[in-house]
């Protein structure tokens, strides 16, 4: 492969995952624009391509080798079945960081209890195929038509719904209970098997997985710096937790360390005050962009 044809075409999710994309590609030092109207980001490596597709499509394109690689999610890759490399899993979401969840809900005041109760009932979803899937697998039969949105609203016109949900806000403001759930689904970097056996546009791919991972990584921890005297520092070491290895490095100052660690994020509101009544000193916290294991 020339230089010149040295690029790689990739789909970036439009609609609800595009900002937390674009700032997870920046964190992994990727710097993308887009106009309001424009399909197609500018990306700051002249080796990438990039153009916008709706997630739910996002699997057919790479499949098809319209882009060679793509970020969508796996409840997308299952909906349509793609025959697609799923290079990495990238937790990471518009509101959490949990896994969103594909639910099987009914209005909380019907008397539906268990899926087994839906049977000859109607079904609403977006995720219609993976829905069909799931009922057949229960042995239970429904009919299951897609929603063109406004889903929530249909599960009091019809028996019920299968809907997405991150934190459940939407399913309770329209009172309804959820009875089982049919799917987690993750953001996936998926590639197209023939960019797959391309040792250049591999090699790129997996290079971008690493910093998006990194990035991600990094979004959990912070990096923690403090002067410590030589007396306190046995004192020191015994608080951080026991499974980090943190950097001792002796200061200018006779009897006195740096020690610098990274930890989980929720461990330095603990852990700030502790240090702080052991003795150490000049006590900083900082944001990581990347932690590459």
């Amino acid at each position: 492969m020339t230089q010149q044809n040295k690029v790689l075409k990739i789909g970036l999710p439009k609609g609800s995952l595009q900002e937390s994309t674009f700032d997870l590609f920046r964190r992994a030092g990727f710097h993308i624009s887009v106009g309001s109207r424009s399909y197609f980001p500018t990306i700051n490596d002249p080796e990438i391509e990039c153009v916008m597709f709706r997630a739910q499509e996002m699997s057919r394109y790479v499949e098809d080798g319209v882009i060679e690689m793509g970020l969508t999610g796996y409840d997308w890759i299952r909906e349509n079945d793609s025959d697609v490399i799923e290079v990495c899993e990238l937790v990471y979401s518009k509101s959490t960081r949990k896994p969103a969840r594909w639910v099987l809900a009914v209005p909380a005041e019907s008397d539906i209890e268990k899926v087994e109760d839906l049977e000859g009932g109607i079904i609403a979803t977006e995720l219609v195929n993976a829905t069909r899937k799931f009922f057949e697998e229960k042995g239970v039969n429904v009919k299951v038509e897609f929603s063109w949105g406004a889903t929530e609203v249909k599960a009091r016109l019809l028996n019920g719904i299968v809907e997405l949900t991150e934190t459940g806000s939407s399913l309770r403001a329209n009172n309804l209970r959820v009875i089982a759930e049919v799917m987690q689904s993750t953001p996936r970097l998926i590639a197209n098997k023939r960019a797959w056996e391309d040792s250049w546009k591999r090699e790129k791919i997996e290079a971008i997985a690493l910093l998006l991972k990194g990035a991600i990584e990094a979004s959990y921890k912070v990096g923690l710096k403090m002067n410590v005297s030589e007396k306190a520092l046995k004192d020191i070491l015994n608080i951080l937790p026991s499974e980090k290895s943190p950097t001792v490095s002796p200061l200018a100052e006779s009897g006195w360390s740096a020690v610098e660690v990274i930890l989980e994020e929720t461990q330095e509101r603990d852990l700030v005050p502790q240090l702080k009544r052991a003795g150490a000193t000049g006590i900083i916290t900082y944001p990581l962009n990347k932690v590459i294991p």
